[in-house]
């Protein structure tokens, strides 16, 4: 492709990435919003610290898509997304809820990316998502396994017809029950920070 020769990324590839980069910086602050909100909710400590690491990681990400279209001379025209109207995030649950939408159309949008790197055999930036998607792929598993384990608490403090036990497993929402009656860590997932 003349585009390819010249080493100068499509319109299609730098307008998407633009979207994408957008989208990193719009995802952290929804994540600083998060992190701030439940700093001081002891029930879900965990949270506050997930959150707070993943806004310092999608800046971070964010900046690499800046640098990577400026290694091409490419514009940097980031799009407006505007920022979600919520002030309370309510419970645990319902945060990774929101945060698991968010990382699904990131995720969404780099896949668009990928393909158009495909189709325009744009081998470096194809090369160049990978670590990308291999993150947001291990980002949405972790929500979804997070997701589900605040479920599962749920429906165990419904079966057992008392609420406030709902308070009590949401304030260990990172541990589990060993069959001996200890407290085990749940695995967590440690996103690397990418470096600059």
């Amino acid at each position: 492709m003349a585009s390819q020769a010249e080493g100068l990324l499509s319109e299609e590839c730098r307008v998407a990435i633009n979207q994408i980069a957008s989208y990193e910086l719009h995802v952290s602050d929804a994540y600083l919003s998060m992190a701030c909100y439940y700093i001081e909710d002891t029930e879900v400590p965990s949270f506050h610290t997930f959150f707070q690491d993943q806004a310092e990681v999608k800046r971070e990400h964010a900046k690499q898509f800046i640098k990577y279209l400026r290694k091409y001379k490419c514009k940097v025209c980031l799009p407006v997304i505007k920022r979600p109207d919520i002030d309370n995030w309510g419970t645990g649950k319902q945060a990774i809820e929101s945060a698991l939408q968010l990382e699904k159309a990131l995720n969404t949008l780099l896949q668009e990316l990928k393909t158009l790197a495909s189709k325009n055999k744009e081998t470096n930036l194809s090369r160049f998502m990978k670590k990308f998607l291999d993150e947001q792929t291990r980002n949405i598993s972790y929500l979804e396994y997070q997701l589900n384990y605040q479920k599962d608490l749920e429906k165990v403090a419904q079966s057992e017809g008392q609420p406030e036990k709902a308070a009590e497993a949401s304030e260990t929402s990172g541990k589990e029950t060993t069959s001996e009656g200890n407290t085990a860590n749940l695995p967590t997932q440690q996103v690397p920070k990418s470096a600059t």
